[in-house]
């Protein structure tokens, strides 16, 4: 885009909290629903700005796999709630409760298979 002011170039930033470097098309493909963010155009040359706040109001998929993109729903879920455990026991007990999950997984996997009706 070039600048409405002075048909210089324009420089786009996302932020508040991404690096100047992050593109506007992964901002909104990664948002979540009620996410916002600041979109800033900004033309070196003459000092032109403009700051646009943006709301995703809502997100509609119609191509994916429901179960992979649930899946990475809930492993940021979980990502973000371990980022706020301060207790290094805690992490420590969860650690050992994930992995006591995953070896009981395969063996409830295979009895419901064995199953009969």
């Amino acid at each position: 885009m070039d600048c409405p002011a002075c048909g210089g170039p324009v420089t786009l930033e996302v932020g508040p909290d991404r690096l100047p470097s992050t593109s506007l098309t992964d901002v909104v493909l990664d948002a979540a629903e009620d996410e916002r963010f600041d979109v800033v155009r900004t033309c070196w040359d003459c000092g032109w700005q403009e700051e646009r706040r943006l709301r995703v109001e809502a997100i509609d998929t119609t191509a994916g796999d429901a179960d992979a993109i649930e899946r990475a729903r809930l492993l940021e879920e979980i990502t973000d709630e371990l980022a706020a455990i301060e207790a290094l026991g805690t992490l420590e007990d969860t650690l050992a409760e994930v992995r006591r999950q995953r070896r009981l997984e395969p063996a409830a996997e295979d009895t419901n298979e064995n199953a009969t009706e």
